[in-house]
């Protein structure tokens, strides 16, 4: 696993961090590794392993989706 070594945090920040860590009954480290896991989280997924999110929407329209159909005659 993986260590990362943060530099300079401001002692209000560091108080606060350990108040929350403590209002939640863990340690700074644990609380730390929660507010990453959530954070990564909502990290965009990568490029490569990327869904396409297709939203259908019903009209009441039927259709064979032909190439006539969808470039008209003239195949635009």
């Amino acid at each position: 696993m993986s260590s990362i070594h943060i530099r300079e945090i401001a002692s209000d920040t560091l108080h606060a961090l350990k108040r929350l860590a403590r209002s939640h009954h863990r340690s700074l480290q644990g609380e730390l590794h929660a507010i990453l896991e959530r954070a990564a989280r909502m990290a965009p997924p990568d490029e490569e392993n990327r869904m396409l999110d297709l939203v259908t929407v019903k009209t009441g329209h039927t259709t064979s989706w032909s190439r006539d159909e969808i470039y008209d005659a003239d195949g635009r």
